[in-house]
């Protein structure tokens, strides 16, 4: 699989083109708040076959520009289904976050995607892991070796966990659960370099508890949550 990424917009949001090379079949993971993503894709020689739209969580930077993709590519779009309800603010989700501007219409949504299910890209299979803590629904595709975090994990950082419908106690457990993943996976986040699930589980400061529940050499960590 062939990735690329798109950082736009005023939050610097790392959006992705994963592309199957076996048959050339695209996917956009995130979309931005503006229609920079579109206007960058279109711009490709040739224009990539995008097949699908991919969200991993519903905050504005990562689905406010929905609509403006699916004006250009009718194609399936794939929500986690326990984000469903943060997915509807977003016609008011700019004014919660003290910028009103940024208001934005929901978009179509074709397929609420739950823990352990998979998306079929060409020949490539993406499996999905529910990672809530971030968002309620905040969850992570993946393949044999990349995955694609949203904000569940940055590298040397996590996700907010103070944000409206956020749960610091659901991260804690989201966490646990990605770091189970293979370590080789290239973590292609939400904002931020690239990293890898073992270079995080083994520096990563906001991951202290889980290198001490897993008896892991590294840094002793910072407390965060109750449980960390």
């Amino acid at each position: 699989m062939r990735v690329q990424r798109f950082t736009v917009g005023i939050f610097s949001v790392n959006t992705w083109l994963l592309t199957d090379e076996a048959t050339g079949a695209s996917a956009i993971v995130d979309t931005g708040e503006d229609s920079s993503l579109r206007e960058r894709i279109l711009a490709m020689d040739p224009v990539p076959d995008v097949q699908m739209i991919l969200l991993t969580h519903s905050h504005i930077d990562h689905a406010g520009a929905l609509t403006m993709l699916q004006e250009r590519w009718s194609v399936p779009t794939i929500l986690p289904r326990l984000d469903r309800p943060l997915f509807a603010t977003l016609p008011m989700q700019g004014s919660m976050f003290g910028m009103p501007h940024l208001n934005r219409p929901i978009g179509r949504i074709d397929r609420e995607i739950d823990d352990g299910e998979t998306v079929q890209l060409g020949e490539t299979t993406l499996r999905f892991i529910s990672t809530p803590g971030h968002t309620p629904g905040q969850g992570c595709y993946y393949d044999d070796e990349h995955i694609f975090v949203g904000d569940t994990l940055f590298a040397g950082s996590i996700g907010r966990t103070d944000f409206p419908m956020s749960d610091p106690a659901l991260m804690v457990d989201s966490l646990r659960r990605l770091t189970k993943l293979p370590g080789h996976l290239v973590v292609h986040s939400g904002h931020g370099p690239d990293t890898t699930l073992a270079e995080e589980l083994g520096t990563n400061p906001f991951l202290g508890y889980i290198r001490r529940e897993r008896g892991i050499t590294g840094p002793g960590g910072m407390r965060w949550a109750p449980g960390t």
